[in-house]
């Protein structure tokens, strides 16, 4: 493709829109235009780098065993509502009306369109097991669309869906689309780490993520080097430090003026936070919850929604705490009652906490659980920290940013039952089939892949997703001899089956050289009066620091090594 006659316009300055790195340079780039918030139009650069993720995925899908179909955007709302997501999702989905004013969604994912599906095409045990995959635009109405492809509105996704006749079955669907999913990243030259993980809104069981590291990234992912540990910071559990222990002592009441913190307390008691039980009043849904946890460690939100199976969960209000005869800065659960009391387990390590006394400016010293107090139920709601040790005991978490570009989840039979469908198994009896769900972010998988791959002059594509593999100069284009040169080389290299941007614009040196760096294809080639004074052409791998000359004759083999190189 000649740049002259591409659909492409370099930016000189970052866009004031842009918040992260690929965000910025893809719009700098020329790669997209940004239609609404969150709502991109994918220019011919990002649309080849995009298709080549999906053919990716589509040969390991099918290697695996999916059936490609494709699935209405458009559905029911009422459908929704029988499965019960409709208030699952809440405000992120789109929900709009026909003319005649029955309700409709813009679906986020596809769970109850491909149930049906299944439906109408399994009877018995012998239908089973079927794998349903599709690659389509998906949309959710994100309160704050940001970070460009990252968090947008509307995206591409492949999402596929499996059927078994019972969970053996489903681990065995389950660990090859794993396999599938690291294959998928490997192909695309993309490292990722598989973390456990958890299933949010869909729901699930087992889960599993695929992050890719990059300092941008939304996700926390905690990791043991020693043991194979990695967890999603929503999911991960951890041993954490332990707090000192002594004889009980014997419960006091301590004045502390305008102490309504846990690092005041344990400051002007001279303690340390793990020390101290610190409470956290939440409402979720209509009820207020009392939350108890060791001082120095932060309340897991995930972990404490999954158990309390609510749908909304928030920090509690001023009206709603006051409503629940709380007392901020100063409330324990010694001696509460009506409300929900819930505690981590972190208060069973250690004793003779200060915690707060339910009346202003004072708290209770020497503190010790079950001996002065209650609680409905004790559960892990900790959030692992850096650290902390791993689970298994093997090792010391730490932690790394991430991009979760891939999610594998077993839904077991919720949909299955909930809308209906069965099959007669090998006895005659009717059982519902165990369904598992599999995504991937394509358009996502771009902007992290830029997001891990780039320096301070542009992009640094991977080559098997670059939107072309080499991006030849012809420098002062205007000089005939450079102009026949680069011609004939663009040509051979066509002929070769190399796919090639030739930049023939009459633009400077310079202007050449930073939009190759800014659009960063994996191998840059060179023409120019100087190199054929010398019958050279220069080459230049664009993540090595040192060109090379190479003979004229000599290209097309040159540029295959050094792609071999970017695929390794």
């Amino acid at each position: 493709m000649r740049a002259t006659e591409f659909l492409s316009r370099t930016l000189r300055q970052d866009p004031n829109e842009a918040e992260t790195v690929s965000h910025r340079l893809m719009l700098r780039a020329g790669m997209m235009l940004q239609a609404a918030a969150g709502v991109y139009s994918y220019l011919p650069l990002a649309l080849r780098s995009i298709k080549k993720i999906e053919r990716i995925v589509r040969e390991e899908m099918n290697a695996a065993g999916g059936q490609e179909v494709l699935m209405p955007t458009l559905q029911t709302l009422e459908t929704w509502e029988q499965s019960g997501r409709a208030a699952a999702f809440g405000d992120n989905l789109f929900r709009l009306f026909d003319r005649r004013e029955r309700p409709l969604v813009l679906a986020p994912t596809h769970e109850e369109v491909v149930t049906a599906i299944a439906g109408a095409h399994i009877e018995s045990y012998r239908d089973l097991p079927l794998n349903i995959y599709q690659i389509q635009t998906k949309f959710r109405d994100e309160p704050r669309p940001r970070a460009g492809l990252l968090r947008g509105r509307e995206f591409v996704m492949k999402d596929a869906y499996s059927f078994d006749t019972d969970q053996e079955g489903l681990d065995v669907t389950y660990q090859r689309m794993r396999v599938a999913y690291r294959n998928i990243f490997r192909r695309c030259g993309l490292p990722t780490i598989e973390v456990e993980a958890d299933s949010g809104a869909i729901g699930g069981k087992d889960s599993h993520e695929f992050i890719m590291p990059a300092q941008s990234g939304e996700d926390v992912i905690l990791y043991c080097e020693e043991s194979g540990y990695a967890a999603n910071v929503e999911r991960a559990t951890s041993i954490i430090n332990p707090a000192l222990e002594g004889e009980p002592l014997p419960l006091e009441v301590v004045d502390t003026p305008g102490i309504t913190t846990i690092a005041d307390l344990a400051v002007f008691l001279g303690i340390s936070e793990s020390q101290t039980l610190k409470a956290v009043f939440y409402q979720a849904d209509a009820e207020t919850v009392l939350v108890t946890v060791r001082g120095d460690i932060e309340v897991n939100e995930v972990k404490l929604k999954n158990h309390l199976h609510c749908l909304d969960l928030r920090l509690a209000n001023a009206e709603e705490v006051a409503a629940a005869g709380l007392t901020p800065g100063s409330t324990s659960p010694i001696g509460l009652s009506g409300i929900r009391r819930i505690a981590d387990t972190s208060i069973l390590q250690g004793n003779n906490f200060a915690a707060g006394a339910n009346q202003p400016d004072k708290h209770y010293q020497n503190v010790n659980y079950p001996r002065d107090f209650e609680v409905d139920e004790t559960v892990d709601i900790a959030t692992a920290r850096e650290g902390d040790g791993s689970p298994d005991g093997q090792g010391t978490l730490k932690a790394v940013r991430g991009i979760e570009v891939g999610h594998v989840f077993k839904l077991g039979t919720f949909f299955t039952t909930t809308l209906g469908v069965d099959f007669l198994d090998e006895s005659g009896t009717l059982k519902p089939p165990v369904m598992g769900c599999y995504g991937i972010g394509v358009t996502r998988i771009l902007a992290a892949a830029i997001e891990q791959n780039h320096d301070d002059k542009g992009i640094i594509f991977p080559a098997p997703i670059a939107p072309f593999q080499a991006h030849l100069l012809a420098l002062n284009a205007t000089d005939p001899d450079v102009r026949a040169a680069a011609d004939a080389l663009y040509d051979e290299l066509s002929s070769a089956g190399c796919e090639v941007l030739y930049d023939d614009r009459a633009e400077s040196a310079g202007v050449k050289f930073n939009d190759a760096d800014l659009l960063g294809l994996p191998v840059r080639i060179v023409v120019s009066p100087r190199n054929l004074k010398q019958s050279v052409v220069e080459i230049k791998r664009r993540r090595a620091d040192e060109a090379a000359q190479v003979p004229a004759d000599g290209v097309v083999a040159a540029v295959r090594d050094l792609l071999a190189l970017d695929e390794l």
